[in-house]
């Protein structure tokens, strides 16, 4: 990826080095846009407040984090999936009934890890309230 000759786009040879889909460059000039107006401070502090109520509703509900507090990502939180349920059966649920996709983990923690995002949109209190309240149901 070369952001140099991408950003030739949007200057005045509005020059394309390759056959891109359009609406991506859209996308991104647009989430950039957001960013820049929400100001990144404020962007990475609503970040970090969406994952620490992620993870204290996560432990308030009995379920164990995967990995350290030291090392945890603001944007996915991972968490085990208990030995009594069937992730996928509650992956399917929440998918169905909430319109709310929480992912699995990949190679030896396929299964036994779910991967719960509070990121962009999604970090915001009431999403990650209701996130974990389709978890809960």
């Amino acid at each position: 990826l070369d952001l140099a000759m991408i950003m030739d786009y949007w200057s005045e040879k509005r020059l394309n080095h390759h056959t891109e889909a359009t609406s991506m460059l859209y996308a991104a000039r647009e989430a950039a846009r957001i960013m820049v107006e929400e100001g990144l401070e404020n962007r990475f502090a609503r970040h970090a407040s969406a994952s620490r109520a992620m993870c204290a509703g996560l432990r308030a509900m009995g379920l164990e984090l995967f990995g350290s507090d030291a090392h945890r990502m603001t944007n996915v939180t991972g968490v085990y999936i208990p030995a009594s349920v069937d992730g996928e059966r509650v992956r399917g649920r929440m998918r169905e009934d909430f319109e709310i996709e929480i992912g699995t983990a990949f190679g030896p923690l396929q299964g036994k890890v779910w991967r719960i995002g509070a990121m962009g949109y999604n970090a915001e209190k009431s999403k990650v309230l209701l996130t974990l309240g389709a978890l809960e149901a």
